[in-house]
């Protein structure tokens, strides 16, 4: 059988329409580019939907295939929507955990900065110490190098006279000796007839001299034990107090003192980081150091201010926010306020006998007792029995200033320095 023939008009036809197919099809695929719209790989149709069970996106014939069958499938808009909202809270918590980084990053610089400005004041306050002490030895130096040079003036002048005199002595003895050899070479005659002024001159009433006491440098004077009576006297001039000020405990608007003894409420914030052992919003500071033995005592000069708070803490107290004071929360303190208010943490109030200007606070770690003691009588406050379990530190704050009363300081008093040599 042949072979119908050609019909040229028909596939002349067929291929102008499989032609305009193939560019229409490249036509949408290039708009889909444009739109940023993917095209299924193996369909070529828009991806319109979304599997959320394969999380892939699909075309409305992957949709019928077995593999996405009985999948939950939905539009790719209402998918981004409800992804969007998925990814919403964990996006939040990045940007929370961005905008805590940013200001513990502000508050690092200004820690850095702290910690520059710290070092530069104390650098500064270090070498006026040593200047001092360097004045005060330089001084003790000179006085004591003048007073050596005084000795040996004296003695040296002492010398002096006793050469020059010794000097006259010897003098008068050659002149005796060469008159008297001189009378003895004579001839006999004149010998005898001389002999009553030779026999005067040969009588010598000049004692022997004797080497000197006491004539040397006292070197011993000088010398001995120098390094310790200088300390000794060195000790007039320094004081020891039992407890030092922390000022990175201490609230912003307290001023401490350059020998950090002494604390009072400015009303002013000053610039420091608010690091986590300093007291924020309480004006409080703690001492320098803590105590888990033994038996520390010190004294507090609270004078005439209206309202204070002094005692021990532990080291865990709350640093932050409001405090509560009472034995269970780790104060073993005791305060004053309205100026006439006395009052024991735990304890409603305290009867005095005696304004106190001064107060010595007593720790006796071991027994657990905190005891206070109205330095203005000698008698005896009030006394905490409690259990330590951990390190505690000395406790102060000079309270709030109120329309311009209560100003003063709180200072921790130096004690006497004494040495005993055994």
């Amino acid at each position: 059988m042949e072979d119908p023939p050609v019909n040229l008009a028909l596939r002349s036809i067929v291929e102008s329409y499989l032609k305009q197919k193939r560019e229409s099809e490249a036509a949408e695929k290039s708009e889909a580019v444009v739109k940023n719209e993917v095209c299924c790989s193996l369909h070529g149709e828009k991806l319109l939907l979304f599997c959320e069970e394969d999380h892939d996106h699909l075309c409305v014939i992957c949709q019928t295939s077995n593999k996405h069958r009985n999948h939950h499938v939905c539009p790719v808009e209402e998918a981004v929507l409800s992804l969007k909202e998925e990814i919403k809270p964990a996006l939040n918590l990045i940007k929370e955990k961005l905008k805590r980084f940013s200001e513990v990053e502000q508050e690092w610089k200004k820690t850095a900065e702290h910690i520059r400005s710290q070092a530069q004041r104390t650098e500064k306050q270090v070498k006026a110490e040593f200047e001092t002490l360097h004045q005060f030895l330089q001084e003790e130096e000179e006085d004591r190098l003048a007073t050596l040079r005084d000795e040996e003036e004296q003695k040296s002048q002492i010398m002096k006279e006793k050469l020059e005199q010794i000097t006259r002595h010897i003098s008068t003895l050659s002149g005796k000796i060469t008159a008297i050899e001189k009378a003895m070479d004579n001839e006999d005659t004149s010998f005898l007839k001389s002999y009553k002024s030779i026999k005067e001159r040969v009588h010598c009433t000049l004692h022997y001299p004797e080497l000197l006491s006491g004539a040397l440098i006292d070197v011993a004077k000088h010398l001995g034990n120098l390094k310790f009576r200088v300390w000794e006297k060195m000790l007039e001039m320094v004081q020891y107090t039992p407890v030092m000020l922390d000022p990175n405990t201490a609230h912003a608007n307290l001023s401490l003192s350059d020998d950090l003894i002494t604390v009072r409420d400015t009303d002013t914030e000053q610039t420091c980081p608010d690091n986590p052992e300093r007291f924020n919003p309480c004006v409080n500071v703690l001492g320098s150091e803590g105590f888990t033995s033994g038996k520390h005592s010190w004294e507090v000069k609270v004078g005439n201010k209206t309202e204070w708070t002094i005692g021990v803490a532990k080291e865990s107290i709350t640093r932050k926010g409001k405090l509560t004071y009472s034995p269970k929360r780790g104060f073993w303190v005791m305060m004053l306020r309205n100026g006439e208010d006395y009052k024991a943490a735990g304890v409603s109030k305290l009867t005095l006998q005696r304004k106190p200007q001064r107060i010595r606070v007593q720790l006796d770690y071991a027994r657990g007792k905190v005891s206070f003691f109205n330095l203005s009588d000698m008698s005896h406050i009030y006394t905490f029995k409690d259990t330590f379990t951990e390190r505690v530190f000395p406790y102060f704050s000079p309270c709030l200033k109120k329309d311009g009363r209560n100003d003063a300081s709180l200072q921790i008093c130096p004690v006497k320095v004494s040495v005993t040599v055994m």
